[in-house]
């Protein structure tokens, strides 16, 4: 089974949430696909057993040993990435779109195009079964073509494992690399809080999910923190006939469990917290 948990903004607490499902008693696959702002290795520290790199997009350098300075090159460039420093033409690897126009355009051909190899793929052990994750380096593309790597990665180590669930980190936002964790997973967990612009990215992540079929429940973390607003969350999914199958208050446990490396059910197994988190989990894997 494949559970993909995703929040339509940053900072609803979806890490803490997988983090809290990949601490209990059976193993799993971990797959931490928010490859821009990868973060879960950092708590789990896992023994990295292979690496992978991962080549997204190509960007463009010059050969100043047949550059001629004509600024061709710059009139063409859409992206601003080219420009006049210290009396000569460089190019910006952080502007570059991989386009290729400046090395066709050229005269001299002076301008070659080499790939961006920065970013990898990394998986391993780590102390509740095996971990997968991404790191897209910054200014490198393609986000969403890792994140299939990824999650290919992760049932790999799956079937190799024996290990029957697959928990899926995913990026918040509604872009290409979240549609790229969600396709053919067996449920998406939505994590929302209890804020105007929560209430929002809930919105839009469910016409998301909605239109790709796919088996949507909603958790609201920190839900005691603006009643009203989870009231509307709430009525909001009623109607929609989307189930919650959770509602989280806030502690501040949860952040003492990050600083020391764990997650809230390693760091408080008997707390309020921890018991729902459980019951959560059960209900989604057993149904009971």
């Amino acid at each position: 089974m494949e559970i993909a948990i995703i929040s339509g903004k940053g900072g609803t607490g979806k890490s803490s949430i997988s983090a809290a499902f990949a601490t209990l008693s059976e193993k799993v696959v971990l797959a931490d696909c928010d490859v821009d702002a990868t973060n879960l290795y950092i708590l789990f520290n896992p023994d990295v057993e292979g690496e992978e790199i991962y080549i997204g997009s190509q960007k463009a350098v010059i050969d100043y040993s047949k550059c001629i300075n004509c600024g061709l090159c710059i009139e063409y460039c859409k992206f601003d990435a080219i420009y006049y420093s210290d009396q000569k033409i460089n190019i910006s690897s952080i502007h570059c779109d991989g386009c290729k126009l400046c090395s066709r355009i050229c005269p001299n051909k002076a301008i070659t195009m080499i790939d961006n190899d920065k970013s990898r793929m990394y998986y391993g052990s780590f102390r509740n079964g095996k971990m997968v994750y991404g790191k897209l380096a910054p200014g490198e593309e393609n986000s969403g073509k890792l994140v299939n790597i990824v999650r290919d990665k992760a049932k790999k180590l799956a079937k190799e494992n024996n290990i029957n669930t697959i928990i899926i980190d995913g990026p918040p936002g509604i872009g290409c690399p979240v549609i790229s964790t969600i396709t053919g997973v067996d449920y998406v967990i939505i994590v929302t809080e209890p804020t105007l612009s929560g209430l929002k990215d809930l919105q839009r992540t469910l016409e998301l999910t909605t239109k790709f079929n796919l088996n949507t429940v909603v958790i609201i973390n920190k839900f005691d923190l603006n009643i009203k607003i989870t009231e509307k969350i709430e009525n909001f999914c009623e109607k929609l006939d989307i189930k919650i199958i959770g509602k989280l208050a806030f502690d501040p446990q949860v952040v003492a469990a990050m600083i020391n490396c764990k997650s809230i059910i390693e760091w408080q197994p008997a707390s309020d917290l921890s018991s729902q988190i459980k019951h959560i989990y059960n209900n989604l894997i057993y149904g009971q």
